[in-house]
């Protein structure tokens, strides 16, 4: 069976994750969802709401699951026998940060393979961090975010 993980934040997931999600849909036979706890952050949107938002966004596809964890991605993909670890790509500083990342996973789990997917050019300005900030000035963040979520 070939699992892949998606991992992030995904404080909140935006319309630029969903893509990227259900274009690798057709791809692998399992695709976990999983939202990693980075220490370094904190989240603006409750872990919950993520968790709750995702699974309804992917409620009709029988070969997403959504889940949480801590530590290495690396270690978590290995818990769930992913062979896979899908990574979107805007721009080529997202490639270089990107590809940093997957040799140092590689180098801690051989076995992992990144599969690196070109976000959509209609969604290559969004991001997280950009959909939180018009979000928390009041704007409306209907247009960045999947349509079946409601904040």
């Amino acid at each position: 069976m070939n699992i892949a993980v998606f991992a992030g934040s995904f404080d909140p997931i935006t319309r630029g994750h969903e893509s990227i999600i259900r274009r690798a849909i057709p791809l692998f036979d399992k695709i976990i969802i999983a939202i990693g706890h980075n220490a370094d952050k904190t989240g603006y949107f409750p872990l919950e709401n993520r968790l709750k938002w995702i699974k309804e966004v992917f409620k009709d596809e029988a070969s997403i699951s959504v889940e949480s964890y801590n530590g290495l991605t690396v270690d978590f993909c290995k818990e769930k026998k992913a062979g896979y670890l899908i990574r979107g790509l805007r721009t080529s500083a997202d490639f270089e940060f990107e590809r940093s990342v997957a040799q140092v996973n590689s180098r801690l789990n051989p076995e992992l393979e990144t599969v690196f997917m070109l976000t959509l050019p209609e969604h290559v300005m969004i991001t997280s961090s950009i959909v939180r900030e018009v979000h928390r000035n009041g704007g409306d963040i209907r247009q960045f975010i999947p349509e079946k979520i409601q904040i």
